[in-house]
């Protein structure tokens, strides 16, 4: 099992910015992809950013040339940089992690999810 630990979020106002973190922890495997979902009011879950484990970054419509993804600590930290936000930014955003093995398969885990904020 894998436990994704988010940290970051909360209220930010219009043009301004957040960062949300989130560290995996037990059984992380070196063959995958991390990255950040996020679920609007009244809208399904969405992709915002992704990143494989080796260093390959991919970024939603909506976040792109806004938002940063990247890696710390070995990888098994993952950061989201949110610049000028905008209030339709707002949303529960949640870390998400995909691997693979031998003996599992594929395998995808989900932070607890983080509220993200933007007021006009």
């Amino acid at each position: 099992q894998v436990q994704l630990v988010e940290s970051g979020g909360g209220l930010a106002q219009a043009g301004g910015s957040l960062r949300l973190s989130c560290a995996a922890s037990g059984s992380v495997i070196s063959n995958g992809v991390m990255g950040w979902f996020r679920q609007r009011p009244g809208y399904q879950r969405e992709l915002v950013a992704t990143v494989t484990d080796a260093g390959t970054s991919n970024y939603a419509d909506s976040g792109e040339g806004r938002f940063t993804i990247s890696r710390e600590n070995a990888g098994n930290t993952v950061s989201l940089q949110m610049n000028s936000l905008k209030p339709e930014d707002t949303a529960v955003y949640y870390c998400y992690r995909k691997q693979w093995s031998r003996s599992s398969g594929w395998s995808e885990y989900w932070g607890q999810g983080t509220q993200v904020t933007v007021s006009s």
